[in-house]
């Protein structure tokens, strides 16, 4: 048994050193690395390029206008800006448009961009809210105007945008005595709102702390995906979202907007032919990446959530499986419970046919769209009920592999159907079908990365948030992968000695 842990854990380590002298080698060959040539010197240049975009946004819905034209210009979508820009750096695409301020953080961390100095349009930023909340919205307009008149809208600008603001996060006074003012954003939109030391800070951050003390109330921020932020606001599941949001007819036929708090323009990123690279090497990445500041605490959270998350789905998919199985087999077998088996069917069709991450969506802004449920429980319930229905299926399989002599043997002793079945079908079929169910285990695990689509932190997340606050899209993604990595090793070298030892008294 020494001899085999020891093994593994040479094994683990070759892996890891592996993958750490990689990164190494990577980030080295990249000290010094080529321009790839700008093609975009002004907005008229767009036309017939391919332009980057964060899903949703205002500059999303400008640029769609470029496509389908003549000229063959193509507009690439991506999830958080920062992505997009990554794109950029790597000649993927030819341009991004994005907010000025943000696109500002871009170019300032990464000196191969610059932005155009014209600019592409003008817009005003807004607080979206539900249709039917007209009485937040009036309250909230009455807060905005009157900040507005004190200045104390501009001071928190002021304390953000700039060469030498001090960017100090205001500090909400409110007892919350009428209640708490949720607010949806999406955290990786600076200055406008990122994360700061643990914590979600920014303009429209402290604008909504400002807000929920004129009404007397607290602040609680969801953050979440950009395009997700409209569905929580409409299905009640916060009360307003704040995220650099321009007030379009589009998002108007799904929600409102209160009277505009500040005014922001639309840019241009693209590559700097004259930029003179310098790249950092391994020791100041990782640096850079998980220690200062505390970094790694997101990636150590997320890894917990996640660790939660899969177990307790893990138990639920067994559960609900193991009694679908057996539903079904006993159906196959003697025909009874017409019923139930019916039932099963159509939970199996339904579960089997859908995608997970709908099925996550449906649960968390339709199902308990109203309710105020913890996001890891609706996770776990997401995850446990599309596990379910594949490991029913692994385990129905086990029970249909064993010969049906065995069966017939077992009744003739005078053993009843129940106890045939839980003395001797289900061992064996648990031995059947521990691979396939290790795999299904597998799957689980790695499929909890898109619980990030309801603004939770899981693993995967933790790595995003890391790659906001540093626009290093290498070391965070490579130390996410090796996490998954290693549990998967583990999880996998768990089965394998269970498995040894349930077919021990078969040699």
């Amino acid at each position: 048994m020494k001899t085999r842990t020891n093994k593994f854990s040479r094994s683990l380590a070759f892996i890891l050193l592996t993958v750490l002298c990689l990164s190494a080698l990577m980030l080295t060959s990249c000290g010094n690395k080529k321009v790839i040539e700008n093609k975009v010197f002004s907005v008229d240049d767009l036309e017939g390029k391919s332009i980057g975009v964060q899903l949703g946004t205002t500059g999303d819905i400008y640029c769609s206008d470029y496509e389908g034209d003549e000229a063959g210009t193509i507009v690439e979508r991506y999830n958080k800006g920062a992505d997009a820009v990554q794109a950029l750096k790597q000649g993927k695409i030819d341009a991004v448009v994005i907010d000025e301020q943000p696109a500002k953080a871009y170019v300032n961390a990464n000196q191969e961009l610059m932005i155009l100095d014209e600019e592409f349009a003008l817009e005003e930023y807004a607080i979206c809210i539900s249709k039917s909340n007209s009485t937040l919205k009036n309250s909230i307009n009455e807060a905005i105007e009157a900040l507005k008149s004190e200045g104390k809208i501009q001071t928190i600008i002021d304390n953000y945008i700039g060469e030498n603001a001090p960017k100090t996060p205001y500090t909400p006074t409110s007892d919350g005595k009428n209640g708490v003012l949720k607010m949806a954003t999406n955290a990786y939109f600076e200055p406008y709102e990122y994360y700061n030391n643990g914590s979600v800070t920014g303009i429209d951050v402290d604008i909504a702390n400002s807000i929920a003390d004129y009404l007397g109330m607290k602040l609680q921020i969801e953050d979440m995906e950009f395009d997700s932020i409209i569905t929580a606001v409409a299905s009640g599941k916060v009360d307003m979202g704040a995220a650099g949001m321009t007030v379009t007819e589009e998002r108007l036929k799904n929600i409102d907007f209160t009277t505009s708090y500040t005014t922001a323009k639309q840019v241009v990123i693209v590559r700097n032919n004259d930029a003179n690279l310098t790249g950092q090497n391994f020791i100041e990445k990782f640096k850079q990446d998980f220690v200062q500041d505390g970094r790694y605490q997101y990636l150590l959270k997320g890894f917990l959530n996640t660790l939660m998350i899969a177990a307790c789905a893990a138990i639920m998919g067994i559960v609900i499986g193991f009694l679908v199985a057996v539903v079904r087999s006993s159906h196959d077998k003697t025909g009874n419970m017409k019923i139930l088996n019916f039932i099963c069917n159509i939970y199996l069709t339904v579960i089997r046919g859908t995608p997970t991450m709908v099925q996550l969506l449906i649960i968390y802004y339709i199902i308990f769209g109203s309710l105020s449920v913890s996001k890891v429980l609706v996770a776990i319930l997401a995850f446990g009920i599309n596990s379910g229905a594949y490991v029913a299926e692994i385990f129905r399989s086990g029970i249909m592999s064993i010969d049906n002599g065995q069966f017939e043997a077992a009744r003739s002793l005078g053993l009843t159907y129940r106890q045939t079945m839980i003395s001797v079908i289900l061992p064996q079929a648990f031995k059947n079908v521990l691979p396939a169910l290790a795999n299904e285990f597998i799957v689980l695990l790695k499929e909890t990365s898109i619980s990030g689509y309801i603004g939770l932190n899981d693993l995967t997340r933790g790595g995003d948030i890391i790659r906001s606050i540093t626009y290093d899209p290498f070391l965070p993604l490579i130390g996410v992968a090796i996490i998954y990595l290693v549990l998967v090793m583990i999880l996998s070298s768990l089965v394998k000695k269970l498995e040894r030892r349930l077919r021990s008294n078969e040699r």
